[in-house]
């Protein structure tokens, strides 16, 4: 038994070591793209995009949104499933809002670049996401298990919902 027990151990280590390895393979860099198109004319989504203490009533993943300062430019914290604190450094209405991380603390950061364009009475919304995972197991975990994409598929779903 205490064989088995061994065996099964080292094979686990071994697994999580192969992980580690690949995620360390793997560019610390990455770019994702989705985009929807929503009923909901560019200003309004605009507005919506901008007012991130509201966030908490749309958005499924947020639990609470708090303003940390609005000059020289909009930072907040959401808390949810982790606590992120953000900096809107690019606002150009109503077309184009860039968001940054500015946690440092974090297994990642980067930036959300989202573009507004009107189509058929409503919006033609891109995001784009240019993404840093810096620990390598969660850089594994990222590309092959939770994808690239995830997180901007549930908000542009979450999204979708809120301004129909």
């Amino acid at each position: 038994m205490l064989r088995i027990l061994i065996l099964v151990g080292g094979v686990l280590v071994a697994l999580i070591l192969l992980l580690i390895a690949i995620g360390y393979a793997l560019p610390i860099n990455h770019v994702a793209t989705r985009e929807a198109r929503l009923a909901a004319p560019p200003e309004r989504v605009f507005s919506v995009l901008r007012d991130v203490e509201k966030f908490p009533t749309w958005r499924s993943d947020v639990k609470s949104a708090e303003v940390l300062a609005t000059t020289p430019v909009l930072r907040w914290r959401e808390r949810g499933d982790n606590d992120i604190t953000f900096e809107m450094e690019t606002v150009k209405a109503p077309g184009k809002i860039v968001t940054r991380i500015v946690d440092k603390r974090l297994a990642f950061g980067g930036s959300w670049t989202y573009d507004l364009s009107p189509e058929g009475g409503g919006t033609r919304l891109v995001i784009t996401e240019n993404g840093e995972v810096y620990n390598p197991l969660f850089r594994f975990m990222s590309r092959f298990v939770f994808g690239h994409t995830a997180t901007i598929d549930k908000f542009l779903e979450d999204l979708g919902r809120h301004v129909r």
